[in-house]
């Protein structure tokens, strides 16, 4: 064998084994079985949310240790092609290319051994607004909630949108939605921040050039542990009709619940669901996670000594230039591709695997 590859075998052999170990698949299995037991007892749909929790994570701890058992046996496998093409020189390039893959998918998940934050593990909230930037900077913020939503479809990650506020001309003034699966939260926390697009502006009858700005914020989900308490006198409740695209509306009774916190002046909005009573719930779930974020930023803030660690929601962190060349780039990470059109469809994971690293590196120079 090659010892160019028996080296890269052997990297590879060892940073598979500390994903085992910091997965730890003997947990993980007695996880499984706990989770078998659970979802067979005969009344677990009594409870339809704990249910839904149940099997939810129990398809999701399956699905991981499949990951984890599969890419081991590909590593074995492609050692054993490499094995084979030293007697069948034919086999060379399937080997390499299958090598490449397996690289590529280990590297991938060595990225989820470093989400070890208190709140990585959770599903995620997220909420984006246009800014600065008039029409343009609306539209920029529909383009970003498309990007997301289709980033979640590529994975299969199911989501679900509580609010969603259009402009009056084009695009959005903001959006909250959910993403339903476990470790959202560490994995598109790194996404918060400011974006920019620059562009010829498509609503410019001049064609003259625009930039403008859209904003990401992103919060845990909250679970019955966090005691997260809010006092009904520190809210105001108000109730409208949904509405849709240049305002039409699209149900005839005053469903749509929107809660403003009185003393965080923070707003949330529900007009998902067809009865007042569950979009009040769900915005309160909203709420909660947004406080809960709140308290977890005013907490390392108060750690680290307002050391800025780049997670601030005002940090301007991408850029994504349409005009006068085709760019999109990471200004913290300095991570860049040339293809704006397939970022938009969703395709971030090299940017958010290259969030995640310099989020760790910054972390661990902050202990130091």
């Amino acid at each position: 064998m090659n010892p160019d590859v028996a080296t890269a075998l052997k990297a590879l052999d060892t940073t598979m084994s500390s994903i085992e170990a910091v997965i730890d698949v003997d947990r993980l299995k007695a996880t499984i079985d706990d989770l078998s037991e659970q979802a067979s007892a005969p009344d677990l749909w009594n409870d339809q949310a704990q249910a839904q929790q149940v099997t939810s994570r129990l398809s999701h701890a399956q699905a991981e240790l499949k990951r984890v058992q599969d890419l081991r046996r590909r590593l074995d496998d492609t050692t054993v092609l490499f094995e084979l093409a030293d007697e069948d020189p034919s086999m060379a390039e399937e080997a390499q290319s299958e090598l490449a893959a397996v690289s590529g998918e280990i590297e991938t998940m060595e990225v989820r051994t470093l989400l070890s934050g208190e709140y990585d593990a959770r599903e995620a909230l997220v909420t984006i607004r246009s800014e600065a930037g008039g029409v343009d900077a609306a539209d920029f913020a529909e383009m970003l909630l498309r990007m997301y939503l289709r980033w979640s479809e590529r994975h299969g990650y199911a989501t679900e949108v509580y609010d969603t506020s259009y402009a009056e001309e084009a695009g959005i003034k903001s959006a909250t939605f959910q993403v339903k699966v476990p470790y959202a939260y560490g994995t598109l926390s790194v996404e918060q921040g400011t974006h920019r697009l620059v562009r010829i502006s498509p609503f410019d009858n001049q064609g003259r050039r625009q930039t403008s700005f859209a904003g990401v914020e992103v919060a845990p989900v909250v679970e019955t542990s966090d005691h997260v308490e809010i006092d009904e006198k520190d809210i105001r409740v108000d109730v409208y009709r949904s509405s849709g695209p240049g305002g039409q509306g699209v149900n005839t009774t005053d469903s749509a619940v929107r809660i403003t916190h009185l003393p965080t002046g923070i707003v949330v909005s529900c007009q998902n669901e067809r009865s007042q009573i569950q979009n009040r719930a769900s915005a309160m779930a909203v709420l909660q996670s947004k406080l809960l974020e709140r308290r977890r930023q005013e907490e390392k803030a108060t750690m680290d000594a307002l050391k800025d660690a780049g997670n601030s929601w005002g940090n301007q962190m991408r850029s994504y230039v349409l005009h006068p060349y085709q760019m999109v780039k990471d200004l913290r990470t300095n991570f860049e591709v040339g293809n704006p059109a397939a970022v938009f469809d969703g395709d971030i994971d090299a940017f958010i695997e290259a969030g995640i690293r310099w989020r760790r590196s910054a972390e661990t120079a902050d202990a130091h």
